[in-house]
């Protein structure tokens, strides 16, 4: 399961979502129209905050909330979310089967006349190379308590969560061609959303476009690279060059703001095909023709422009300029999007929340510089100016593992530590600097108005204290690939999740996995994860992850924030919208939408 990261009052919650209810939304669980569905034509234009950097959204660098959605709408795969977070198969792409319960075996096959937009079939190359990067299986490196790797190798960049897929041994591949079997170790508790989701971008990258582009003759020679390589050992690391170029391509090959000149860098499997990219300002789908294994859309094309700061996008949606937005959540753009005529509002929580996190290297590697920085974080002043006006009843949240509406949250507040970070404490934090004045780069989207507050607020207070705060700010597109590169002290931004499984919080908090940008590492917790996968009981889940978040607090991890309340609109020119609470959101069902002029 990989959770993404947004730049709309958020990022993307990592939030275990064991609570289902996190949304009140003005709309009932939909389902997808059937696959032969009446097309009805025309044009949809949508706002997104970020800006698109990459047809690859499963690497660490790629995992950001624009790019996840256009994955969503041009890949597909076994089954989606509905925003009653109920997960639903989608038979007409393939079929997953359990085989066997104990031990877990599920049989995965791609149905016949499943094609990527250049002809070629989809099948069990693409979904062996899916299984090769989601399990880690050749990884062998070795990380310092620091999470940085000491020897060996981790291959492909993978933005999720290894220890699922992890649990499994290489897959037998079927003779028809499509189909692979997986045989779990252990009990998993995230197999149904494991492997090949539409709300995570499908089955991923095309086997046969990374094997060529890797340096490789075809798919074949990929998979029988797979097939052939031994498992990676970290007592005995190797240098494995025919493995590292795939990689490499997987890596970064897709990483773009404009559309390639090769057209087998943005292929679909999906309902819709990018066909035009102005970079950092719009981006335009065109229906896949070739298309029938899903969800029918009915509109034609979807124009998508990127436009960060929330009257903006107001203006263009009262201007007929645009069709749906989902802008920053603020008491002031309800009002403004509520007095116009012809548009419907929807509001509900998000599965999302915004935090600040502290390297554990630089300047933070001292824990003292950590807590003291912490201490000056004024979170009910950020909460004051952000949400309050919108939500009377909002506070600070004081969990990085639940929401403040989901079980478990009361329970954890009172154990976690949480409460010593209630309100600023300046004159504490004076006495563990005593006297140093270190110096704290905050990397931020500077183009989401949300975000430069609380980087106002912050840097204001930590500098109260004797901190010199640096803006490091970034570009809508430029930010989310910044994101554990070693160039800032601090960042904010938020998570947000699907609201099914627990994957992604060993994803995000487990020692060196690919979303753990700021190095935090815990053995202790590190075991509690390893259990937390393997877990099926909801209960067992909620205890295992309240020891988790105390563990994060214990290590002056650094704050979340907020909760992010979510707001969409939309002019009555389009029909089908629904509020959805986790990372597609609007786009949830962008195959219900109409154009009604």
């Amino acid at each position: 399961m990989r959770f993404g990261r947004t730049s709309k009052a958020v990022g993307v919650a990592a939030v275990a979502a064991l609570a289902l209810s996190a949304c009140t939304a003005n709309t009932g669980t939909e389902t997808p129209e059937s696959a032969d569905a009446e097309a009805t034509g025309g044009e949809v234009r949508v706002v997104e905050v970020n800006a698109f950097s990459s047809f690859n959204s499963g690497t660490s660098e790629g995992n950001v909330d624009i790019n996840g959605k256009i994955a969503y709408a041009t890949h597909s795969g076994f089954n989606y979310i509905n925003n009653d977070l109920e997960v639903v198969p989608n038979e007409d792409f393939g079929t997953y089967e359990v085989l066997s319960e104990d031990p877990l075996s599920v049989k995965y096959t791609v149905n016949e006349g499943v094609n990527w937009s250049d002809g070629e079939p989809v099948d069990a190359g693409d979904l062996l190379l899916a299984w090769a990067i989601g399990s880690g299986h050749f990884n062998d490196s070795t990380t310092d308590d620091a999470g940085e790797v000491t020897s060996g190798t981790t291959y492909f960049d993978y933005a999720g969560d290894t220890g699922g897929l992890g649990l499994t041994e290489l897959p037998e591949v079927g003779d028809d061609g499509r189909s692979i079997t997986l045989e779990y170790s252990e009990p998993f508790a995230d197999y149904e959303v494991a492997f090949g989701t539409m709300t995570e971008g499908g089955i991923g990258m095309p086997a046969h476009v990374v094997a060529t582009n890797g340096g490789l003759a075809d798919e074949e020679a990929l998979i029988e690279l797979i097939r052939t390589t031994p498992e990676g050992d970290p007592a005995a690391p190797e240098e494995r060059p025919e493995l590292q170029a795939v990689a490499d391509f997987w890596n970064a090959g897709f990483d773009t703001k404009s559309l390639p000149t090769d057209q087998s860098l943005y292929l679909s499997n999906g309902p819709y095909i990018v066909s035009a990219i102005t970079p950092d300002q719009s981006m335009t789908l065109t229906r896949n023709e070739d298309y029938d294994w899903g969800p029918m859309p009915s509109v034609d094309e979807i124009t998508i422009r990127y436009i960060g700061e929330a009257p903006a996008q107001v203006q263009a949606l009262q201007n007929g300029e645009v069709d749906i937005i989902a802008p920053q959540a603020s008491a002031d753009t309800v009002e403004q999007l509520e007095a116009l005529e012809g548009i419907t509002v929807e509001r509900g929580n998000q599965l999302s929340y915004d935090h600040l996190d502290l390297n554990f290297s630089g300047v933070f590697a001292e824990e003292s510089v950590r807590e003291a920085f912490m201490k000056t974080v004024p979170r009910q002043q950020i909460v004051d100016s952000i949400i309050k006006k919108l939500n009377p009843e909002a506070a600070p949240l004081d969990s990085q593992l639940f929401l403040s509406d989901q079980d478990g949250y009361e329970e954890t507040i009172a154990n976690n530590g949480s409460a010593e970070y209630a309100e600023a404490d300046i004159e504490g934090a004076r006495e563990l600097l005593a006297g140093a004045t270190p110096e704290v780069r905050i990397m931020y989207n500077r183009d989401n108005p949300n975000r430069l507050d609380a980087y106002t607020l912050i840097a204001e207070s930590a500098s109260q204290a004797g901190f010199n705060v640096v803006d490091g700010g970034l570009g809508a597109s430029d930010w989310g690939s910044a994101l554990g590169n070693g160039t800032y002290d601090a960042s904010i931004f938020g998570w947000i999740n699907s609201g099914v499984g627990v994957s992604g919080v060993p994803q995000i908090f487990k020692s060196a996995n690919g979303s753990n940008f700021n190095g935090f590492t815990s053995p202790e917790a590190d075991a509690l994860m390893d259990q937390l996968i393997v877990e099926t009981d909801p209960e067992e889940q909620k205890r295992l992850q309240i020891e988790i978040d105390k563990f994060i607090w214990d290590s002056s991890y650094g704050l979340p924030l907020f909760q992010v309340p979510g707001v969409d609109a939309y002019s009555d020119t389009v029909t089908g919208v629904a509020y959805m609470p986790n990372q597609t959101g609007v786009w949830w069902n962008f195959w219900d939408w109409q154009v009604t002029q």
